[in-house]
């Protein structure tokens, strides 16, 4: 099991010894103590101090607690009911009284149920070894004692007899061929035979089917002479067919010359101290609230299975978080959210109730199915699909009707393809998918986008440090008038030299930088940089230097200091700001109201041209695109591509008169029109017949890096 994760602090010494003598008064309630009131307390207060000091242990062992019931029979306190209090104390006072205001955590409640079962198996091992201790030594003093004269034999005998026949556990001796020779009255009533009966019968006749491995083999090298004694713990059947859990410790006796001559076996039915360890057991593999597995148990079970499986097993997964549960618990409260956990655990364990399924409760609002199935990713799939039913149904719960959903991340793959490890990190990033894609739905585990996340935070996480370490490079295409072909404008566009990666694309990670607000740095960087480029071009050609585009993203202009920005970088590097144009997608403007739209005009005022990117694609009010400080509009390239005259004549066709009406209603507003992703001269000849300004596309020339420009200015 996993150690809790426990802060560390110290054991109420008040609370401790206040818990001794609580613990001295009740032992001495229930029967003779060989102490004094003062003596029994002093012994108590360190051996409660000791088991606050394992319930506090940053690693944690129930060793201690073993220690404590050991030390209880050594001091003769060994009256059945201390046992049941001391247990039964330790469980429910322990914590109020000994770690007060810690009796709430779900860790040390865990730990408190494991050191019970220490506990209680310490006590009973210590009082079997003394009893199996004093048994032995009487009945070797027996044997050896006839082999002396005849009369210590018949003392011997005598005093053998009496233990043979008052000892409160079962002893019984056997042939080496396994026929009973002999046993006590103690034996026989565990087992629920008269001694006559068991005289008749044969060791093998009381073996249980699932003893445990190797027992067998320790019996047959015992009968054989190649050991003196065994000690294992194994289930008898009763007469009545039920089964008793004994402790047996058997002894080999010889013949003088050392032959095998019978074996002495010593019972003591540990019946209740098992059930209790069972119980115990199941209490810390199971969840309290739902009574599910909880993660312990399933992720035993898992290696179980990993461990088990062959080359062809496959291993299938289904991952379950509930929608919006922390609305309810937050809004009804966590008495009418535990209830519907509640409730959810019971469907979800009835609707694959039969089928050989785990179904567990891993914290939370989480649960997670392992299908046990061969029938591959549909089986998956079709547990999945009876999950949601399950948990989509209405929910009544006192005076409420909740409409619950789940989300579902569904892995189904070959255990030899994967691990414990890799398996849930596919589950609950597959949860992550189904809850991104919209509620109540599952999604199934594809290892291509896995890997394809995985890349985009990595390069989100080093999206920083690139920009630190200057990776950053701008490429410029130029934007040419369409009457006379002269390049009048160039777009800055950003590119990422990768040191491993090489030369990456915007499409790949300006979306990265806007979700991690680094957009803002990236977005500043390039206009600095394109105003540094432009300025240069300008010096070096002030007749023929092209303004330069700059795109602005929608954070950007809503950040507050854009305006201060944009005039620093024109400052700083002294470009006019006339030769500096930004863009803005339509989305973006037409969204603009107050604060934002004083930022347009405020950089309108700055003397520089404001562009509106992709147009025609965000449904512009009319009237309030005239209110707006824009210069040019930029037709989305899709409009453009649909001129080709390479496809259908009646889209074709279409399409060409939506662009006359851009371009018409662009001029009517007075701005100027550029066309994007223009690839063709039969795009361009439409485009100049339709008096658009000027044309932007691969057919003018393709992204390329400053110095390129210059070259073409200087040409």
């Amino acid at each position: 099991m996993r150690a809790p994760d426990i802060d560390g602090g110290d054991v109420s010494r008040p609370g401790a010894v206040a818990y001794a003598a609580e613990w001295a008064r009740a032992v001495r309630r229930i029967g003779f103590v060989p102490l004094t009131a003062a003596e029994t307390e002093r012994l108590l207060v360190p051996l409660t101090e000791q088991l606050g000091q394992a319930l506090l242990a940053p690693t944690f062992s129930a060793r201690p607690a073993e220690e404590v019931g050991r030390a209880l029979v050594e001091a003769h306190l060994t009256e059945p009911g201390v046992l049941d209090w001391s247990v039964q104390a330790l469980g429910d006072r322990f914590l109020p009284w000994v770690l007060p205001g810690r009796a709430e955590s779900p860790e040390l409640r865990e730990r408190v149920a494991l050191l019970q079962g220490a506990f209680a198996a310490g006590f009973a091992r210590a009082l079997r070894d003394r009893v199996f201790s004093q048994q032995e030594r009487i009945s070797r003093s027996a044997w050896q004692a006839r082999d002396t004269v005849e009369q210590a034999l018949r003392d011997s005998e005598a005093r053998f007899r009496a233990v043979f026949t008052g000892a409160a556990i079962g002893i019984g001796i056997a042939g080496v061929d396994g026929q009973i020779i002999e046993v006590n009255q103690s034996f026989a009533d565990m087992l629920g035979y008269t001694v006559a009966e068991m005289r008749r019968m044969n060791v093998s006749a009381l073996a249980y089917a699932d003893d445990a491995a190797g027992m067998w083999e320790l019996y047959k090298e015992l009968i054989e002479g190649k050991r003196d004694s065994a000690r294992v713990e194994k289930r008898y059947y009763r007469k009545d067919g039920s089964v008793v859990w004994t402790d047996l410790a058997v002894s080999l006796i010889r013949y003088d010359d050392g032959r095998p001559r019978f074996t002495v076996a010593m019972v003591e039915d540990i019946t209740e101290r098992y059930e209790l360890q069972q119980r115990l057991r199941f209490q810390a593999l199971h969840d309290p609230l739902t009574g599910l597995p909880n993660r312990t148990l399933f992720f035993e079970t898992l290696s179980t299975v990993f461990d088990r499986a062959g080359d062809d097993q496959r291993v299938g997964l289904c991952f379950i978080d509930l929608d919006g549960f922390k609305a309810i618990n937050d809004s009804l409260g966590h008495d009418l959210g535990d209830r519907l956990l509640k409730v959810i655990a019971r469907r979800l364990s009835d609707c694959v109730a039969g089928r050989g399924h785990l179904v567990a409760r891993m914290g939370g609002d989480e649960f997670v199915i392992l299908v046990d199935s061969d029938g591959g990713i549909d089986d998956a799939v079709e547990v999945a699909e009876l999950a949601l039913a399950a948990v989509s149904a209405p929910v009544h719960v006192a005076d409420q009707q909740l409409a619950v959903s789940a989300s579902i991340g569904i892995v189904e793959c070959p255990a030899a393809e994967t691990s414990v490890g890799d398996l849930m990190k596919a589950a609950d990033t597959t949860l992550y998918w189904a809850k991104a894609e919209g509620r109540g739905r599952w999604a199934v585990y594809d290892p291509e986008r896995s890997a394809a996340d995985i890349a985009r935070s990595a390069l989100a996480a080093n999206l920083p440090a690139a920009l630190d370490r200057d990776e950053f490079v701008l490429h410029y295409q130029p934007i040419v008038s369409l009457l006379d072909g002269t390049m009048v404008t160039v777009e800055a566009l950003v590119r990422w030299q990768h040191p491993e990666l090489g030369l990456i694309g915007p499409d790949r990670f300006i979306g990265l930088a806007e979700e991690t607000g680094l957009i803002v740095r990236l977005g500043a960087w390039v206009l600095r940089q394109a105003c540094r480029d432009a300025e240069s071009w300008r010096r070096a050609y002030p007749e023929t230097s092209p303004v330069v585009s700059v795109n602005l993203a929608a954070r950007q202009a809503d950040d507050p200091a854009i305006v201060e920005t944009v005039a620093e970088a024109l400052q700083h590097t002294g470009l006019p700001a006339e030769l500096l144009q930004l863009e803005l997608t339509e989305s973006a403007v037409m969204g603009s109201a107050g604060e934002p739209l004083r930022t347009l005009h405020q950089l309108a005022d700055l003397g520089l041209r404001l562009a509106i990117d992709d147009f025609g694609t965000g449904y512009s009010n009319l009237a309030y695109l005239r209110r707006l400080p824009i210069h040019c509009v930029k037709l989305a390239g899709p409009f453009v591509e649909g001129i080709k005259g390479d496809g259908d004549a009646v889209a074709d066709h279409r399409d060409e008169r939506i662009v006359d009406a851009l371009v018409r209603l662009a001029h009517a507003l007075e701005l100027s029109v550029t066309a994007e992703a223009v690839e063709t001269e039969v795009q361009a000849e439409r485009l100049r017949a339709l008096r658009c300004d000027t044309g932007q596309g691969r057919l003018f020339g393709a992204p390329m890096p400053a110095d390129g420009i210059r070259a073409r200015l200087g040409g």
